[in-house]
């Protein structure tokens, strides 16, 4: 099989032959027809992400390991399964569940494997979807798409996944004002996830007209780009003085943090999701006077999945795919994303 691998970092990948995996218990391979491409790939590709302080965190330091095929966004169709596969069957056509834990730990074992002490998430930590197949470690790991669009699908797996962890995070109600930062695949598809689910007004945050523009047509209420106007000042008029009760950030850059902690209600939510990576300087005595809660989200659980499975089937939601790449163009398609070149989402179909 031909996979497109990170061999060395921030050289460009390469497609190389492989051998195809023989799928054994309950294992399952699929035949890979989308797999998106996502921010976290760049940061595999760049090998690491900017920490406190412009200190780098290697990717190796955290147990990644090259050469790797990224891609854990990934849909496709069954084509071999080991011999205690049950409920599946050849050719049907599967959304894979990328954030694969060790089975044993306290959140593995509530079925939040995504939180997992020890991940072996597949894209990351074992090879992923940049292939012509991939080996799955257990058909629990799969989701039926039935007629759906695999393009449509894949992005389920990360891009709305966290997205919808961030805005069930988020605890938005009726009438809440929420911020949300960043206007890419993952910031899209949470303006639509909290339009569906909370009732919420919502403004979007971005420094990109055309990615704004598509936000406005995705139910943001309100847009504003951070680089004509003082965000501060907008947001404060748009609130009558009170600040946001919510900030979603999906960028989560220092320059950001600051915004957001500079724009909340008092009891307001700050979740941050995004990962470009550095540092932010708190003032504490705001922390506990005015209440504020600073909550981490990282993607979602199997059954988050499922429910957004179901979301997407009856029209509620829909990924916006604006490109689409071969297998050999997969260091282009991660070049124009780095680059801010893709609206909504890429895909790479092998």
């Amino acid at each position: 099989m031909q996979a497109a691998r990170i061999v060395r970092v921030k050289e460009p990948l390469e497609v190389q032959t492989l051998e195809t995996p023989k799928p054994r218990g309950s294992q399952v391979l699929v035949k890979v027809q989308s797999a998106g491409v996502c921010h976290s790939d760049i940061h595999l590709w760049d090998g690491g992400y900017e920490g406190p302080a412009g200190q780098f965190m290697k990717a190796t330091d955290r147990g990644v390991k090259y050469p790797l095929t990224p891609g854990h966004e990934v849909a496709g169709v069954v084509e071999n399964m080991g011999e205690e596969v049950e409920g599946f069957a050849k050719n049907e056509k599967v959304l894979v569940f990328p954030w694969i834990g060790e089975g044993l730990c306290p959140a593995c074992r509530i079925g939040e494997e995504n939180l997992c002490d020890k991940p072996r998430s597949l894209g990351v930590y074992n090879d992923g979807g940049y292939a012509e197949y991939v080996l799955v470690p257990s058909y629990k790991y799969l989701a039926k798409i039935h007629e759906m669009d695999p393009d449509v699908s894949a992005p389920l797996s990360c891009s709305a996944l966290t997205a919808y962890g961030a805005v069930k995070n988020a605890q938005l109600k009726p009438n809440d004002n929420v911020v949300i930062v960043g206007a890419g695949g993952l910031g899209l598809m949470g303006i639509q996830l909290a339009k569906a689910v909370s009732g919420a007004r919502i403004i979007s945050m971005d420094l990109d007209d055309n990615k704004l523009k598509i936000a406005k047509q995705s139910g943001a209420d309100v847009t504003i780009n951070s680089k004509n106007e003082d965000p501060v000042k907008a947001i404060m008029e748009i609130t009558g003085n009170l600040g946001a009760d919510a900030v979603i950030d999906f960028v989560n850059a220092s320059k950001t943090a600051e915004t957001d902690m500079q724009i909340l209600r008092r009891r307001a939510r700050v979740v941050l999701v995004g990962l470009f990576g550095g540092a932010l300087q708190l003032n504490l005595v705001t922390m506990p006077t005015r209440a504020y809660k600073l909550i981490g989200s990282y993607t979602g659980s199997m059954n988050d999945m499922l429910e957004l499975v179901s979301l997407t089937r009856r029209g509620v939601i829909k990924p916006v795919i604006s490109n689409r790449f071969k297998l050999n163009q997969a260091t282009e398609a991660l070049t124009m994303l780095k680059e801010g070149k893709i609206i909504g989402r890429g895909v790479i179909n092998p």
